[in-house]
């Protein structure tokens, strides 16, 4: 019988091949796992079997439009002359250290924080507001954004059927994604309590309020900021209210008044709630809140007590600001 020694030029080959072969066995099923992962659906038992830390994952806000934040995504990437100097970049970046929730979403470059475009889905929080009893209003994604093209169809599904289950609370929802919008808007469930909003920082931009008009949300808002130009193209038809306010932190770009004056007409004009959120500038605090002297908190008119209770609370705060001053 013929021995083969460790040296055999032929035992060599064979046990190269083995090996080889167990490398690339390895690779595909790890390349299957991965491609499992993404293909993976997120259905309604999915949500309510995710319930870790709930009560951690809302986040109180000072933004002066909502009251809650929700982010059961992270990560972005610029799409638009209005994300130069975004304040979800900066704030990301403070916390992308290794092992922090935004690790691998940020990077230092010479002109500041930039997003990679990697995105991170949260699974577990998507349960998160079945779990919160005291109805709120509840900003969707404010350090993402929802309808980016990473995120999977069935994840957004998922994030609406929560939405529709905790009707207890108001979600507002704000994408510059307005074409992903367009896309699945017809596929998704859409509850009462959603409010769907799109970001237009230009008059370049008001395309993003048709594919607004197409979708069947309950109440239809723009933000419109940081807003960078006069907006001559915008049309109110079919939105049912409106947010503007200026850029603020380090770069921040001007905001004139008349382009705040010209929108504040045009809402008068069409019966549209305005609330004015901010001058801004790298000191937004300096700047404050008021426009001709008051502040306007608005919000969509018969919507439900929630909104109604936070505008009559923004208001009392403003008359407190001013009797101390």
């Amino acid at each position: 019988m013929e021995r083969t020694s460790s040296r055999d030029p032929r035992r060599r080959s064979l046990e190269h091949r083995r090996q080889s072969a167990s490398g690339s066995s390895r690779a595909v099923s790890a390349t299957r796992r991965r491609r499992r992962r993404r293909a993976r659906p997120f259905s309604p038992l999915t949500v309510r079997s995710a319930r870790i830390n709930m009560q951690d994952m809302a986040t109180a806000t000072s933004i002066e439009w909502t009251e809650t934040t929700w982010n059961p995504v992270r990560g972005c990437a610029r799409v638009s002359p209005g994300c130069m100097n975004c304040y979800a970049e900066r704030m990301a970046h403070r916390f992308s250290g290794a092992g922090m929730p935004y690790e691998g979403l940020t990077r230092r470059t010479s002109g500041g924080p930039r997003w990679t475009g990697r995105m991170t889905l949260v699974p577990e929080a998507v349960s998160a507001p079945l779990s919160w009893r005291e109805p709120r209003l509840v900003f969707v994604n404010s350090m993402s954004d929802l309808f980016h093209d990473d995120v999977p169809d069935a994840f957004i599904k998922a994030i609406f059927w929560t939405m529709k289950e905790a009707r207890q609370h108001r979600f507002q929802i704000l994408t510059k994604r307005a074409d992903r919008l367009a896309e699945i808007g017809p596929k998704l469930d859409w509850p009462e309590n959603v409010w769907m909003g799109v970001s237009v920082e230009s008059d370049q931009y008001t395309w993003r309020i048709d594919r607004l008009r197409g979708t069947p949300a309950a109440v239809k808002f723009l933000s419109l900021e940081p807003l960078l130009t006069a907006l001559p193209s915008l049309s109110l038809h079919q939105i049912d209210w409106v947010i503007v306010g200026g850029e603020s932190g380090p770069n921040a770009r001007p905001m004139k008044a008349e382009w705040v004056r010209d929108i504040r007409r045009r809402c008068r004009t069409s019966g549209v709630p305005f609330f004015f959120k901010q001058w801004g500038g790298v000191r937004k605090s300096a700047t404050g809140r008021l426009l001709d002297g008051r502040e306007y908190n608005e919000m969509p008119r018969g919507r439900d007590e929630r909104s109604r209770r936070l505008q009559v609370r923004r208001g009392e705060e403003a008359e407190r600001e001013l009797r101390a001053s």
